[in-house]
């Protein structure tokens, strides 16, 4: 079930990427011994943090990798700088192999970026079990036995199969369910924040139509055939060939020197304004219909062209646009939602996180300040000071969360590796993932019809 499990992982953290906001240094308390995080009345064992700890890094082996699971093993990590010294291939002659120090921070970094995504993921998961129970969202145990045997079904129908999967994964038929269940919760609960949210008026439809016309336009094209060459006196040879009677594409492929459309009987299809080079340009749009003209000099060549087709400008009716519109209003409807909700749902459930030391994450309320942006003069910060871009104008809102998976999402492929958590785990050696990258946008806006002009090509076509 690894497709559908990563899109769980992804939820989680997608849920905290945005909750990269200054928090207060708190002391870390009540948190028992046995246990690495506290959330709100709930506590993470350190049993749970080392099982997903073992499926991280299960999951960040190469596909088909075999052999025994290297999981960091700190503060000293001497299985792990073991297990590295005993993988490394044969040196070239003259290289020197690594120092057991190297090994020693290799495998640091390596249990580093677990340890962050396996707190990120287990405290969010807390926070959302949290949530749903304070707004009375609930799944029922045959709801999700129902969405599991349903996907291990499709996926495994052969016992031995799911058997070895599990083996392969670490991973045991009750962190299975859980997916489950945080699917079927996290669906729910979207569902009860967004509800009624995407209603539009018509007044709103006419108000957005009125302020976005061009977007709903379509501008006029232009179809031409082209012969492109180097120089005029070329130029002249083509145009008098073809009012001799030869065809565009016999002289397009004799004279021609572009390259995209030589071999097309020289046709260059979809021209809008603005598109080509000026001078070229504006003979296409002032040209008739089937009428050779040139060779027009432009900055690529000489091009000897005629028209051969025009379709005019069209512009989409109120009437036509609606079901576009309301589309795209509702989603933003519900992505501001969604991002009012986040807010409220950080502030509430950071506050009532503590970190044993050893395993704060930014997600906890005892975490450092995050490093002020340091972006050079002119540069755009950007968004949590983590890195992300900040959203673009006229784009809806960011979704804070992805969104959850659907109900029975196909499971993974057989004896694949475990899902990743929420991102792949970093190679040894490889700097963890940055928190508050953005989670993808639900509901972005359709394409603009006709909206923007395209850059100049060169050469034509």
């Amino acid at each position: 079930m690894r497709r559908s499990l990563a899109r769980l992982i992804r939820i989680l953290l997608a849920l905290g990427a945005f909750f990269v906001v200054a928090a207060a240094l708190a002391a870390c308390g009540g948190v028992p011994g046995n246990s690495v995080a506290r959330v709100d009345d709930a506590n993470i064992t350190k049993s749970t943090f080392e099982h997903w700890l073992t499926i991280a890094a299960k999951s960040s082996q190469p596909p088909g990798g075999g052999g025994q699971v290297n999981v960091p093993d700190p503060p000293d990590y001497a299985k792990c700088t073991a297990a590295a010294r005993k993988a490394l291939p044969k040196p070239v002659k003259g290289q020197k192999p690594p120092t057991p120090k190297a090994l020693k921070d290799q495998c640091k970094q390596q249990y580093e970026g677990l340890r962050d995504q396996v707190m990120q993921f287990l405290i969010n998961f807390e926070w959302l079990k949290g949530e749903a129970a304070d707004q009375d969202v609930k799944i029922s145990d045959a709801e999700i036995t129902k969405s599991y045997n349903m996907q291990k079904n499709q996926q495994f129908p052969k016992p031995a199969d799911f058997n070895n999967f599990l083996k392969q994964s670490g991973m045991t038929v009750a962190d299975l369910r859980l997916n489950v269940e945080v699917t079927l919760l996290s669906n729910k609960l979207r569902e009860k924040i967004t509800k009624g949210k995407d209603k539009i008026t018509p007044a709103q439809i006419t108000a957005f139509y009125n302020k976005n016309k061009q977007q709903f336009a379509q501008p006029e094209k232009r179809d031409a055939n082209i012969v492109l060459t180097k120089t005029k006196p070329k130029g002249d040879q083509a145009l008098a060939a073809i009012k001799g009677g030869q065809s565009f594409k016999a002289v397009a492929k004799k004279f021609s020197t572009d390259p995209q459309t030589k071999d097309t009987g020289g046709a260059l299809p979809g021209i809008t304004k603005g598109q080509q080079d000026p001078a070229f340009d504006k003979a296409v749009f002032t040209a008739k219909k089937a009428a050779v003209q040139g060779p027009i000099k432009t900055q690529f060549g000489f091009i000897v062209f005629e028209v051969t087709k025009i379709t005019p400008a069209t512009q989409q009716t109120p009437a036509q646009a609606t079901p576009q519109i309301r589309q795209q209003l509702a989603s933003e409807g519900q992505q501001k939602a969604l991002q009012a909700f986040i807010k409220k749902f950080e502030k509430k459930w950071k506050d009532r996180t503590d970190c044993r030391k050893g395993f704060v994450v930014q997600v906890c309320k005892n975490a450092k300040k995050p490093k002020t942006n340091t972006a050079p003069p002119g540069g755009v910060p950007q968004q949590g000071g983590q890195g992300a871009p900040p959203p673009q104008q006229g784009a809806p809102p960011p979704q804070q969360g992805a969104p959850p998976p659907q109900q029975g999402a196909p499971p993974p492929q057989q004896g694949a590796p475990p899902p990743q958590q929420g991102a792949p785990p970093p190679q040894q050696g490889g700097p963890p993932p940055q928190q508050g990258a953005p989670p993808p946008q639900q509901g972005a806006p359709p394409p603009q019809q006709g909206g923007g002009t395209p850059p100049q090509q060169p050469p034509p076509g």
